[in-house]
């Protein structure tokens, strides 16, 4: 079953699904997306859940949903939508998502392809064995209850100034420095903290990687070399988020919130969106929590990140300040966040911006980039799949007009992972990907068999969307060469 409602065309990159279409929906709903991408989408609910997110109290300009569009819980992938306080808003975790702050990290380096040659495959063979992958993985650090809150309140900034991991400069490249204020430990319950104790500096399962990927076009050469990239680069990139902790505490709170509408008086048309106010006592606590999690999730990839470096280091026998191994920059896709937009002509709000599945994308001038990166714009990174290519974009001026500073986040799934399975049936995937010159490494065929490049739409055709539509501006391409996957 499909989409059956109207959309209109309001340009070559953007449709509009109008408040008229169901009954209580307070702004229109936007999806960007090209003619081709918008036939496929029929197909999908997906617009349908953008429809349903126009509903929420409070919410500001329209409810948006970027060119990776698929369904998800509540929000689809790809949701967007900002919601005033002022005005009643609500903050949903269906709009931020199980896995809050799920987020991508790229480092870069001095070394090129060339320079790596038969190296690759020890590398990605070292990186395999020393990072934690899959279902369950523990890490190797861990963290006592005290140590815990402590990476809750202050994400990286700890591991950094209280353990003498990474450098402050890994925390000015970080969205929100690594920490969100009014992050609330004491708000998590023991069950996700004790997930969490032993998990920060693994990757995961799913789509999270760790890859290795160079340079193989560069679209705007003044950009790139700001952001210290060039054609032929051997960089890593981190997708990874918040572990069993930031599951646990959406669970949590969806237990908590499943009454709490009502309580309100607000009607929704799918529970799944399941909400409260945010100037509430649930609302409140829902935040605080929230933050505490995308703290951990960054904290999480910091420790990724120095764990690359250590094998790099170990690989090369230099240390990764000479091997030039600096953090280009760290973005979050899932996560709400209150920043300061113009819900209308002439009228700024401090409005409450839900992300999921889609990626903070400032332009340049904006008070929270760092120095470096206020020429350019805030550095998108857009993970494709393992099999073809990733981009490197920035921030454009028309993501402050059109989608309050947000662009996409990935290439998007076209299939289910059941689905990704079967059709894997009779195939090595990991061999396909060698003919491609990429090496893979997994703990699980099933998990390569789930995340094989067929599952996901064409991300250069995404990539394509939010360029042409002004949300961001393309940078880099980057091909993988080596990855590792749970």
């Amino acid at each position: 079953m499909g989409y059956e409602g109207p959309l209109e065309q309001i340009d070559a990159n953007s449709w509009r699904i109008p408040k008229s279409y169901k009954s209580g929906m307070r702004v229109d709903g936007v999806i960007f997306a090209d003619d081709a991408m918008m036939k496929k989408l029929r197909h999908d609910q997906a617009p349908d859940q953008v429809a349903n997110v126009a509903t929420l109290p409070g919410i500001q300009r329209a409810s948006f949903a970027m060119p990776d569009i698929h369904w998800g819980y509540g929000f689809c992938i790809g949701g967007v939508c900002a919601t005033d306080p002022d005005d009643g808003g609500v903050i949903s975790p269906g709009g931020v998502g199980y896995d809050i702050n799920c987020g991508v990290r790229l480092i870069r380096s001095h070394l090129t392809e060339k320079k790596l040659g038969k190296r690759l495959r020890p590398l990605v063979d070292a990186l395999f064995e020393a990072i934690p992958t899959g279902v369950g993985r523990g890490s190797r650090f861990r963290f006592s209850e005290k140590e815990i809150d402590q990476l809750l309140a202050k994400g990286p900034g700890y591991l950094v100034r209280d353990r003498g991991i990474g450098c402050e400069r890994d925390l000015l490249f970080t969205e929100a420095n690594g920490c969100l204020e009014g992050a609330r430990p004491d708000f998590v319950s023991q069950r996700a903290k004790q997930r969490g104790a032993s998990q920060c500096g693994s990757l995961g399962s799913g789509n999270h990687f760790a890859e290795v990927q160079v340079v193989d076009h560069v679209f705007d050469e003044k950009v790139a070399a700001t952001l210290g990239l060039f054609q032929g680069q051997v960089c890593v990139m981190i997708h990874s988020g918040s572990r069993g902790l930031g599951y646990q505490v959406c669970d949590d709170t969806l237990r908590v919130f499943r009454d709490i509408p009502a309580k309100y008086g607000i009607d929704l048309p799918d529970r799944q969106l399941a909400c409260a106010p945010i100037v509430s006592e649930e609302g409140e606590r829902y935040l605080g929590a929230m933050r505490a999690a995308a703290n951990y999730a960054w904290g999480n990839r910091h420790l990724l990140m120095h764990q690359v470096r250590e094998v790099f280091e170990e690989q090369f026998d230099r240390t990764w300040e000479d091997l030039g191994m600096d953090l280009v920059y760290d973005i979050a896709h899932n996560i709400a966040k209150f920043e300061e937009h113009d819900v209308a002509p002439g009228t700024k709000r401090r409005v409450c911006v839900h992300r999921k599945g889609a990626t903070r994308a400032f332009p340049p001038g904006h008070p929270e980039l760092p120095d470096e990166y206020q020429s350019v714009g805030q550095p998108v990174m857009i993970p494709g799949d393992m099999g073809t290519a990733s981009y490197v974009l920035v921030g454009a001026p028309g993501s402050m007009e059109r989608t309050f500073g947000t662009t996409c986040h990935g290439a998007g799934r076209q299939m289910s992972r059941t689905a990704s399975v079967k059709a894997a049936r009779g195939r090595n995937i990991a061999k396909e990907l060698a003919g491609r010159g990429v090496i893979a490494r997994a703990h699980s065929r099933k998990g390569l068999e789930e995340e094989q490049p067929d599952a996901y739409k064409d991300v250069s055709m995404v990539v394509e969307v939010v360029a042409r539509a002004g949300l961001s501006n393309k940078v880099a391409r980057m091909r993988p060469i080596g990855v590792i996957k749970g």
